[in-house]
């Protein structure tokens, strides 16, 4: 099926790692797929989706400059005429507390992680509007006032947070206007670049592939702007109420048991206890 045939979807950080999954996701059900990257030079993204099914656009732009990001973002409406899903992925992770942490990497955090996610948004939802079924997802987790997320990683916790709130404020502002805003966050640990630079061995150890997320993102972007909106969604969640029983094939570490996966942080308890009762069924 052919889910997305005819319908554009602008990815920040679409060149690798999760945002390159949902790229190739969203290609192989007929997609027109733009993916905005600080460097996409010598990059294979437009010719993966192209061999996926669907038409691509690699551009290069710092989501933190607001100039590029909005020429970014017109750029692929000159090019596929519009544009109806917008997933702000691109993160920069820093694990490291206060006193470790540099203002630079404070900075780049804040600035790639929040505003750059407001500001794709910003630029994005003219065109959003105009769409029969205009989605934004947003790669975050569920604001919680829990210091445990807190304690080792102030500022990247912050900033994912405010991401977070973000989302949510942004389902109550364009309900009249029928774009959806939705959150989708990992419950293990995805196997990626950022994953593998960011100094912590223990979440490496057996994480999940990065099409579990596009999976999920893919499922959450195709359903009716106006009905599924403003939820903070869990990779696993959503794919186990959607009917997937085999989570196999998503492990990075074959034949890793579900008990030893390895988990990510910021997973709100209540989504936990729907996690253990969908398991348990």
């Amino acid at each position: 099926m052919q889910e997305l045939a005819g319908k554009t979807v602008f990815i920040t950080g679409g060149t690798r790692g999760v945002g390159r999954a949902i790229a190739l996701k969203c290609a192989r059900h007929g997609a027109r797929v733009a993916v905005a990257a600080r460097r996409v030079e010598d990059c294979a993204i437009v010719d993966e989706i192209r061999a996926a099914g669907g038409q691509g656009l690699a551009i290069a732009c710092d989501v933190r400059n607001e100039q590029q990001i909005e020429a970014a973002i017109a750029q692929t409406v000159r090019e596929f005429g519009s544009l109806d899903v917008l997933v702000n992925n691109a993160t920069t992770l820093v694990l490291k507390g206060t006193m470790e942490i540099t203002m630079d990497e404070y900075d780049l955090m804040a600035t790639t992680n929040a505003r750059g996610a407001f500001a794709a948004t910003k630029f994005a939802l003219p065109h959003l509007q105009r769409s029969t079924n205009g989605h934004v997802l947003t790669i975050c987790p569920k604001p919680q006032l829990d210091a445990q997320w807190f304690a080792r990683n102030l500022a990247y916790t912050s900033s994912k947070f405010a991401m977070g709130l973000m989302a949510f404020g942004l389902a109550a502002e364009q309900k009249p206007h029928g774009v959806a805003s939705n959150a989708l966050w990992p419950f293990t640990t995805i196997d990626t670049d950022g994953l593998a630079e960011c100094g912590r061995p223990e979440l490496q150890a057996r994480p999940r592939k990065p099409e579990i997320m596009a999976d999920a993102a893919f499922w959450i972007v195709t359903q009716p702007s106006r009905a599924f909106t403003g939820n903070f969604c869990i990779d696993e969640i959503v794919l186990r109420e959607t009917g997937v029983s085999d989570f196999g094939p998503y492990s990075a570490v074959p034949a890793t048991p579900l008990e030893d996966l390895s988990r990510d942080h910021m997973v709100a308890p209540e989504q936990l206890a729907r996690l253990v009762e969908l398991r348990g069924q």
